[in-house]
């Protein structure tokens, strides 16, 4: 099974969530007739700032990505799970996309491309700063002048709940002014963690929707002025209310060729980071947009007018055809040459890379990983070692604030062990979960099954059956991420090659799951 959720129902209805994995803090572009592009912070992994496409907004797939490496190149050698890319901003303008994002550490940067598909043009920084987040450009066709506002990081400048806007160069890579507070959330009774902004022009009017409240219980707000400058005016267009979906806020607005509306936005669901929903938008009699069900979350309802669409969703299983690895996939850090072995067939290769970090895979940036892809499902993939330094190991793991892995070590005798090993949020080292067992062919197949909660149960074969191994492990995000699936290898510091690891067949089996 390639995809464990999909959200199109099959009879002109859509299930929430749309995208059921830690797509955060998406935005939507419609460019031309019925193509639909959505973008998603990244963070810290690379390829960075992800390029999805519809043609009906519920089904989606996995297309590229716009950024190769992060920059400063440096800072992002080793893993920054929290940092690096948040919320980004997709627009498309004078025949170009344009992606705008805020480093809580370096400042707002923006990448530009004639196709989506690249190439995209290395980074450019914006505004330098600490703080300076979730930025949004906004092109008015009616004027042509250009804007950008941002929201602000307390834990960088000391600043929160407040946007900001500049006016910008047309090219999108100067700001003209030192910047004015378009809405100070302090002044709004009971709003608190205002961030997010995304502008639009609507009707002759300036429009930021912006999210508050935080990320796990917060709701969406609208903001409108006949100014750029404000003064604005607020509403809330979206709230939990009497549903179950928390936290329901940040994300973009898309009006489709049939003329509706409709809003992309998350939902932050712990280990499985923030999900993405769809809800269908109208405006009240008094010009102010109402989002889903009179401002509550839709759980289904009735798919966009468009053209019908094959089912789909972002690509899960991965067969590594010509040894290489699908879009799925990305690195914990800036990936480095060598990290991958070429080969003529199919399967991926990892070298066992040399570290004194192997004892803690939040550490290393060699670890290739990918999105839980839904609330249940199971995971299996083949594992051959093929090195014989003592210690070289490479496995399956849950990758988190806290992680487990099971695969195969190379023991001091040269023999070859399967191996399940844990470390929780607050220790620098790993141990046990499990005691070890021989693996006589230096090849496993590892299986991890997933159940509400995000709860791992990890099993192996080593050529005898599956037998489950150690404790149910509880998967855990970071501060802003959630948990991830990763593949590695590693080997003992030291000099020379220290061999490879093979993986084949990653899917998820048939059955439960």
């Amino acid at each position: 099974m390639n995809r464990p959720w999909t959200a199109d129902l099959g009879d002109g209805t859509y299930r929430n969530p749309v995208l059921n994995a830690d797509w955060s803090d998406p935005d939507v572009v419609r460019v031309g007739g019925d193509d639909y592009y959505l973008t998603a912070s990244s963070f810290g992994r690379a390829p960075g700032l992800p390029l999805l496409h519809s043609r009906d907004l519920v089904n989606w797939s996995l297309i590229g990505h716009a950024l190769d490496t992060l920059e400063p190149a440096a800072d992002f050698a080793v893993p920054r799970h929290d940092r690096g890319v948040w919320a980004p901003s997709i627009r498309h303008h004078a025949g170009r996309f344009w992606i705008f994002w805020g480093d809580p550490d370096h400042g707002i940067q923006q990448v530009n491309a004639e196709d989506v598909r690249g190439p995209w043009s290395a980074p450019h920084l914006v505004k330098g700063g600490q703080g300076l987040i979730d930025a949004c450009p906004l092109w008015d066709e009616q004027t042509g002048e250009a804007y950008l506002v941002h929201a602000w990081a307390k834990s960088r400048s000391g600043i929160k709940n407040r946007l900001t806007g500049h006016r910008m160069s047309a090219d999108g890579r100067e700001l003209l002014d030192e910047g004015t507070t378009l809405v100070d959330g302090d002044l709004i009774p009971g709003w608190f963690t205002l961030e997010g902004p995304k502008v639009y022009r609507h009707e002759g009017e300036f429009w930021i929707f912006a999210p508050a409240g935080g990320v796990t219980t917060g709701w969406q707000g609208a903001f409108r002025a006949k100014e750029f400058t404000g003064p604005y005016e607020e509403r809330v267009v979206l709230a939990q209310g009497r549903t179950g979906v928390n936290g329901p806020h940040q994300g973009g607005w898309v009006r489709t060729p049939a003329g509706e509306d409709w809003f992309l936005h998350f939902q932050e669901r712990g280990a499985y980071g923030r999900v993405v929903h769809l809800q269908p938008m109208r405006w009240d009699e008094e010009g102010w947009p109402v989002l889903g069900d009179r401002g509550e979350p839709v759980a289904v309802h009735a798919k966009p007018v468009a053209p019908e669409q094959p089912v789909d969703a972002p690509a899960f299983a991965d067969g590594f055809a010509g040894g290489r690895y699908g879009r799925q996939w990305q690195w914990t850090a800036n990936p480095r040459p060598g990290w991958t072995v070429e080969h003529a067939g199919d399967g991926l290769r990892l070298a066992c890379v040399r570290t004194s970090h192997a004892h803690d895979l939040r550490t290393l940036p060699n670890v290739l990983v990918q999105r839980l892809p839904a609330e249940e499902f199971t995971v299996e993939v083949s594992l051959a070692l093929g090195s014989d330094v003592p210690g070289a190991k490479a496995g399956l793991a849950v990758l988190g604030d806290a992680f487990s892995w099971i695969g195969l070590e190379r023991g001091e005798d040269g023999g070859v062990s399967l191996v399940h090993r844990y470390a929780e949020g607050v220790a620098e080292h790993e141990r046990d979960a499990a005691p070890g067992r021989p693996a006589p062919d230096a090849s496993a197949t590892l299986r991890i099954e997933v159940s509400a909660g995000a709860r791992c149960r990890f099993h192996a074969d080593t050529g005898d059956g599956f037998r489950p191994s150690g404790q149910v492990f509880a998967a855990e995000p970071w501060r802003w991420v959630g948990a991830l699936l990763g593949l590695f290898a590693t080997a003992p510091a030291g000099t020379g090659p220290a061999g490879t690891a093979g993986f084949t067949a990653f899917h998820s089996p048939p059955g439960p799951g």
